[in-house]
């Protein structure tokens, strides 16, 4: 059994407060992930919470706007690093083979804006049995200096070049909303659930949920999207919250 999980920047850091780290709620994914990692293969990717999306928004950084100063380059990229030491610590703490795989230093986006993402370093870790823990973070992009690389996007290419069997995105929400504020028990096209989605409510350069619906619809196979409180019966089995998709799913523009 292999599995992509996202934890969401907002489950593992204060989101409205620069670079600090939701401890308690961190601490909580790390000994679910633990539980798990026993009983097959695990592929974790954290979003960027107070620390990427702080400093991507000052320096006008997105998934399609990007930025040449090398200082905010630095910045985004720096914090990031920063974040993916914290999670891969509080993995390692608990006994889970953690290594960081940071993204800026493979991937590059045309001049289309289409990804190259090489993981074969992924699949190789795989093999060797850690747990290769990556995070959104910015990509050299073809005439747009570098934008932001999503974690959305991240879990996208990772499940189809590990072909996984389950994939999963823990946000603070227990699923997608609809708009009398209930969960979505399953979306199959974006069409369908468009009125109700909005942004995060912080700041947030990635598309917010409805970047996340649109990414996951996109996958070849089904995805879970749910909140903190269901990491540990996701991670057992079970299919709490949204999901999203599978073979006949329709992302729609």
């Amino acid at each position: 059994m292999t599995v992509v999980l996202k934890l969401g920047g907002s489950v593992v850091t204060e989101k409205d407060e620069p670079e600090t780290v939701d401890r308690a709620a961190l601490d909580a994914a790390a000994s679910a992930v633990a539980d798990a990692a026993a009983g097959g293969d695990i592929v974790v990717v954290h979003g960027g919470g107070s620390f990427g999306h702080h400093h991507a928004a000052e320096y006008g950084v997105s998934t399609t706007a990007g930025t040449s100063d090398p200082a905010g380059v630095r910045a985004v990229h720096g914090a990031m690093c920063r974040l993916n030491d914290a999670v891969v610590d509080a993995l390692a703490e608990r006994g889970v083979p953690a290594v960081p795989v940071h993204p800026f230093s493979a991937a590059a986006r045309d001049v289309e804006g289409i990804l190259s993402l090489p993981t074969g370093q992924v699949e190789t870790l795989l093999g060797e049995g850690f747990v290769p823990v990556l995070h959104g973070d910015l990509v050299a992009h073809a005439g747009e200096g570098a934008t932001v690389l999503s974690g959305d996007e991240l879990v996208v290419e990772l499940a189809s070049a590990v072909d996984a069997d389950r994939v999963g995105v823990c946000s603070t929400v227990p699923g997608v909303l609809d708009e009398a504020g209930d969960v979505i028990d399953r979306i199959e096209s974006f069409e369908a659930v468009a009125s109700a989605l909005g942004g995060s409510d912080a700041t947030d350069v990635s598309g917010g949920m409805a970047g996340k619906v649109r990414a996951l619809l996109s996958l070849s196979s089904e995805a879970v999207v749910f909140g903190p409180d269901a990491l540990g019966p996701f991670l057992a089995g079970e299919r709490p919250g949204t999901t999203i998709g599978g073979g006949d799913a329709e992302v729609n523009q």
